[in-house]
């Protein structure tokens, strides 16, 4: 009875894809990184783990605090053009002025060949 449990098992295990099939788009890097304290940034880069479908992706740029406005709100940055890399894994949003003191969150969503959408944050401060 053991045996044929465990051959059962190991038929299953090999019917179910491998880890690679079933992963997920994720953020690899970004410029400035995560926590990072930025001087005047004009360009700011979102590197994926994985080719990104640009059908499926974008990006938003909110400023989240502005220093000495205690009860500042969101506030979307709408100036930036974005574009991607020759092999579909790093989004570039370029701005037309450099971001002002205070505080930000990239905000992104993508998709791979999977077709799962993901999505996540990236927060820096500028001073």
């Amino acid at each position: 009875m053991r045996i044929s449990a465990l051959f059962a098992a190991l038929a299953l295990t090999a019917l179910v894809p491998s880890a690679p099939l079933l992963a997920h788009v994720k953020l690899a890097a970004s410029t400035p990184a995560a926590g990072a304290k930025a001087k005047a940034t004009k360009v700011i880069t979102l590197t994926f783990n994985e080719k990104v479908s640009p059908a499926t992706a974008g990006a938003t740029i909110i400023m989240t605090a502005m220093p000495g406005m205690a009860n500042h709100g969101e506030m979307p940055i709408r100036n930036f053009t974005t574009s991607w890399s020759a092999d579909g894994k790093t989004l570039t949003l370029t701005l037309k002025k450099a971001l002002p003191t205070g505080s930000y969150d990239i905000r992104w969503q993508a998709a791979a060949a999977d077709g799962h959408a993901m999505s996540g944050k990236v927060s820096f401060d500028v001073s």
